[in-house]
């Protein structure tokens, strides 16, 4: 299966939107529709520090990521939050999670990120392929909504 991944693209809108409810589903989240579109926006600039790739097959859009590029305390060069990935039920154990997760980790080779990092559930069934990347690290997530 040839998987091309490349940066989300405005005529990428309808899918990405079918994937995303899937992946809010998932999270059993509801996201407002204005937050939804703010983020679309937002991955449309290219001002703007959030940012898209998706996965394609055969013409369409089968997976994303949706990552945050941050300046950190501890490091002089950018940091890249992978905040969201999300590939199609029936596409997955091809692959293309891994490789969705491998463009982020070449992209900051190639730029020089000091790192990419995520976090996840910890029963998320995801957990196994991202042992391979890196080890889990001992902290908590404390979280405030305000």
């Amino acid at each position: 299966m040839d998987v091309l991944i490349r940066d989300i693209q405005p005529q990428d809108k309808t899918q990405w939107r079918t994937l995303w409810n899937g992946y809010n589903a998932f999270y059993q989240s509801n996201v407002r529709e204005s937050v939804t579109e703010k983020t679309w926006q937002r991955m449309m600039n290219d001002q703007s520090p959030i940012y898209g790739r998706v996965a394609v097959v055969n013409g369409d859009v089968v997976g994303f990521t949706h990552s945050v590029l941050h300046e950190g305390t501890w490091e002089l060069s950018t940091i890249c939050y992978m905040e969201d990935l999300f590939v199609a039920p029936e596409m997955r154990g091809h692959g293309i999670a891994r490789q969705l997760i491998q463009a982020l980790v070449d992209e900051g080779k190639k730029k020089n990120w000091s790192r990419v990092y995520w976090h996840t559930g910890t029963d998320n069934p995801a957990r196994k392929l991202y042992d391979e990347f890196t080890d889990v690290e001992g902290f908590v997530l404390y979280r405030m909504n305000l």
